[in-house]
């Protein structure tokens, strides 16, 4: 395999690992001539020694390699992945190239003010655990406003009678171009039907009135996830803030402990990814970055690395 980079990755990237923590890999590779010209190029190649049902331990190594093509795909998309492989310090580099130096040199060229995934992805935490009685309220006018409609109507036909308050709102289209709108961390596509929403906001509604109790208990809580969440949070702030990202994370420490569920969920770690999902969603919309990356460049780019390296 023609490897572009290859690097470790995950918690000890982050600087976030314990002593039982699995070792992650990540990496690019170039396709082959074959590949290219047939149109063959698989998106990445995958092997983990963990078994499938089950959690990974320490003694576990899972590795993941992408396409070059397809690498360059997930940062124009602005994919969390991505955005961490590319800042990978010099000290978990394992193997480089000419190829991702130049990339990190235009890494910059990635970024723009609308860091979907990140977002997107601190936000389903957020609304998953989260302990303001708005989001219960929200999701209650939403269903209110659904129920008195036919049930075979299409959310397209009462889309602008949506309400656009806080915990719902138009998000970006899916692939399809189609329009999605999302309720508390729920993404509902205007193809949907009314019948079919409604048992789904429903079930929302009646779990998380369990959830936010236990919540406050410090039960049941996904603390992994949490500190994700937390961390895509940080990440994009630094992004938007400073125009780069340094690991290991300067919130490590905090990180971890909330990863390790040593923190009180309702006092010490909600109100901070409430603020914090406030903060970064208004500075996503004050940035002077670019409102979308410059696909032309970087499909210029892996033009030329491609010619360079099977056609000359």
């Amino acid at each position: 395999m023609n490897l572009i980079v290859k690097m470790k990755f995950g918690a000890h990237l982050y600087g976030t690992a314990t002593a039982d923590s699995d070792v992650d890999y990540k990496g690019i590779f170039m396709p082959t001539r074959d590949e290219v010209l047939l149109g063959r190029i698989p998106k990445c190649h995958s092997h983990s020694t963990g078994q499938d049902d089950s959690r990974n331990t320490k003694n576990d190594i899972d590795v993941e390699i992408y396409s070059f093509h397809y690498f360059i795909k997930l940062a124009c998309d602005g994919q969390t992945v991505a955005m961490d492989m590319l800042h990978a310090p010099e000290d978990m580099i394992l193997q480089s190239s000419h190829i991702w130096k130049a990339i990190i040199e235009n890494r910059h060229r990635f970024y723009t003010r609308n860091l979907k995934s990140f977002i997107d992805y601190a936000r389903r935490q957020a609304s998953k655990y989260g302990i303001k009685g708005s989001r219960i309220n929200a999701a209650l006018q939403v269903l209110e406003l659904l129920k008195k409609e036919a049930p075979e109507k299409k959310i397209r036909e009462i889309w602008d009678d949506l309400p656009r308050i806080e915990h719902c709102y138009d998000i970006a289209p899916d692939p399809n171009g189609m329009r999605q709108y999302q309720v508390c961390g729920k993404s509902i596509q205007e193809s949907a039907s009314i019948g079919y929403v409604i048992p789904i906001l429903e079930k929302f509604y009646n779990d998380y009135g369990k959830r936010a109790r236990l919540a406050a208990e410090n039960k049941n809580i996904d603390w992994k996830a949490v500190s994700h969440a937390l961390r895509a949070a940080y990440q994009t702030r630094e992004i938007l803030t400073e125009n780069n990202l340094i690991f290991p994370l300067k919130t490590a420490p905090y990180l971890l402990k909330v990863k390790q569920g040593e923190l009180d969920y309702l006092t010490e770690v909600a109100p901070v990814l409430e603020s914090l999902m406030a903060e970064v969603e208004e500075l996503s919309l004050r940035s002077a970055l670019p409102a979308a990356v410059d696909w032309k460049f970087w499909d210029q780019f892996i033009c030329d690395a491609v010619e360079s390296e099977l056609f000359s």
